[in-house]
């Protein structure tokens, strides 16, 4: 490290008193303060299919971290779309499946147990297949 004899200062460079790079930064620095409807507009950019976090962050000088944090508030309903943006999310409605002979039966799960060189390969009701693994447990 050299020594400015100017200002007596300490210098990362290779002669006393040279720079041999100075990078200038352009654009605003320091915090932004960003209104919630800003907050809410970048958090649905990245929501859109298709669209990555990281690119939508560094497209409004963000961190990826602070776009998560906006889309959490978001679904929680701290921060609310703008009406303009509202029209692109509907609200999910999932209908009762109607009850057809074929969902009357129960739905089976295939199960493979095998215990040294035994291999035993059934089919069991998916509701009893909590009892069945609490039972080999106890087994042990």
């Amino acid at each position: 490290m050299g020594v400015d004899g100017k200002m007596d200062v300490q210098l990362d460079v290779s002669k006393a008193g040279r720079v041999s790079r100075l990078e200038v930064l352009e654009g605003p620095t320091g915090r932004r303060n960003r209104s919630a409807a800003e907050k809410a507009r970048i958090a649905a950019e990245s929501l859109v299919p298709g669209a990555e976090v990281a690119t939508v962050a560094r497209k409004h000088g963000v961190t990826r971290w602070q776009v998560y944090d906006w889309r959490r508030r978001l679904q929680r309903g701290e921060l609310s779309l703008p009406d303009s943006l509202a029209a692109m999310f509907a609200p999910l409605v999932v209908d009762e499946v109607p009850k057809t002979r074929a969902s009357l039966q129960p739905a089976l799960a295939k199960l493979e147990i095998m215990v040294g060189d035994v291999v035993i390969r059934t089919e069991v009701d998916v509701d009893d297949l909590a009892g069945v693994v609490l039972a080999m447990r106890a087994s042990r």
